[in-house]
């Protein structure tokens, strides 16, 4: 597949979609962004920008081809959960594997394929799992582009979460590793399958907030939210087609 991930002629006119009408946020309020587009959501402690259809479905589309384009597999027809060795996929764009955590003595898969890429240097740890960035390659910069040009936040690495159907999901947490500094800015975009995103606040798990996040929708969580809530993707027995997520970050040297 060719790895130029837009041409000229996608993009002419055409990257960002029109604002759309402004969906519940429950009992919290909240404003247009200045840039007209999207949403920010007034939190108490912490900061939070919902943008839906940030990316164009032409290119969202085209995101979701290149992200899984590999010569084994068609990633519209097959069943990712009957694929036993991803290690064995030649990959054409992403390096997809499949990390395991060890509790209580026993051995699992996450329930999600991942890949971490950025600047030279920029590892990373989570759930015990230590990442080694991939270099970046053109789609996954273009799209950091984007993101910074909107959010006017530098970012040097992206997590990359492939929920293959609605059985993959990702448990409550934050992302508050000291990698990341005090009060990151994490810059989340969304393709294909829309899942729902759930936010809770530490201190009292019934107040939540959901979110539905389609395809191309861009969701930037800021300020003390990693501090004082946590968030999740839960499983959903009714989705069938895959999910990926891209969580854009900046990592600090710790010395």
């Amino acid at each position: 597949m060719n790895h130029d991930l837009f041409n000229d002629d996608l993009l002419q006119d055409d990257l960002f979609a029109e604002p759309q009408e402004a969906p519940s946020f429950g009992k919290y309020p909240y404003q247009p962004h200045p840039s007209g587009q999207g949403y920010i959501i007034d939190l108490p402690d912490g900061e939070l920008i919902y943008v839906p259809k940030f990316i164009d479905k032409k290119v969202a589309d085209r995101t979701m081809q290149v992200l899984l384009s590999n010569p084994q597999y068609d990633p519209a027809t097959t069943d990712w959960h009957t694929v036993e060795n991803f290690d064995a996929i030649q990959f054409d764009t992403i390096q997809w594997k499949q990390d395991h955590m060890t509790m209580y003595g026993n051995r699992n898969a996450l329930p999600r394929l991942t890949a971490w890429y950025g600047d030279e240097g920029k590892n990373y740890t989570y759930s015990g799992i230590q990442s080694y960035p991939n270099t970046w390659n053109t789609p996954l910069l273009w799209l950091k582009q984007q993101l910074e040009d909107f959010s006017q936040t530098r970012f040097n690495s992206v997590l990359l979460n492939w929920y293959r159907d609605g059985k993959d999901h990702l448990s409550w947490h934050d992302d508050a590793e000291k990698e990341l500094g005090k009060n990151p800015v994490i810059g989340s975009l969304n393709f294909g399958e829309s899942r729902r995103f759930l936010l809770r606040r530490k201190s009292d798990h019934q107040d939540k907030i959901e979110i539905l996040l389609g395809h191309g929708d861009l969701l930037i969580m800021g300020g003390s939210l990693q501090e004082y809530w946590q968030h999740s993707v839960p499983k959903q027995a009714k989705v069938k087609s895959s999910r990926i997520n891209l969580t854009f970050r900046f990592i600090h040297s710790l010395g």
